[in-house]
């Protein structure tokens, strides 16, 4: 039997998945059944690439809602406790710094949120927990110095200030 994946979220990025889950099922799935409806008017389908692509786009559609619906399934909400230790759900100042954190231009202060995988987005400043710079930061205090593995080498990282996410 196939060992189950455990999908850790905060509440916001279930919460997130939900809305999504929602949309895709309830506007998304009926847009795409129109515009297959309406490529199948135009005639032969054998050649017909706007029923082509919006068949394409159905099954893209339909990946996505079981691909969350089985996250869903599978999540494990944290709860974020109120202590000072770096958790998923927390938001974490940090300080980049020696010879490797300048050369890769990322010296100096950052803030993120410690998320699950399935919610990281670097972009919005969300890094996983199980990323190098999540897995070093996570369980350690204000004041930690820890290090993270880069492609570039080691980057240090002190931990400035952990508050829970708003």
């Amino acid at each position: 039997m196939a060992e189950v994946k455990e999908f850790i979220l905060t509440v916001e990025g279930k919460a997130d998945l939900e809305a999504e889950l929602n949309q895709l099922i309830t506007v998304t799935r009926k847009e795409v059944a129109e515009k297959i409806k309406e490529a199948r008017s135009f005639g032969d389908l054998s050649e017909n690439a706007e029923y082509d692509a919006a068949k394409n786009e159905q099954a893209e559609v339909e990946a996505r809602i079981n691909q969350i619906q089985y996250q869903l399934k599978y999540a494990k909400v944290v709860e974020v406790e109120s202590n000072d230790i770096v958790t998923v759900g927390k938001v974490v100042t940090v300080n980049f710094h020696g010879e490797i954190a300048e050369a890769m231009g990322m010296a100096g202060e950052k803030k993120f949120m410690l998320v699950g995988a399935s919610e990281a987005d670097p972009a919005q400043n969300k890094l996983s927990y199980e990323s190098p710079i999540g897995a070093a930061c996570n369980n350690q205090s204000v004041g930690s110095e820890v290090v993270a593995a880069s492609p570039a080498g080691d980057v240090l990282i002190t931990i400035l200030n952990i508050e829970k996410a708003k």
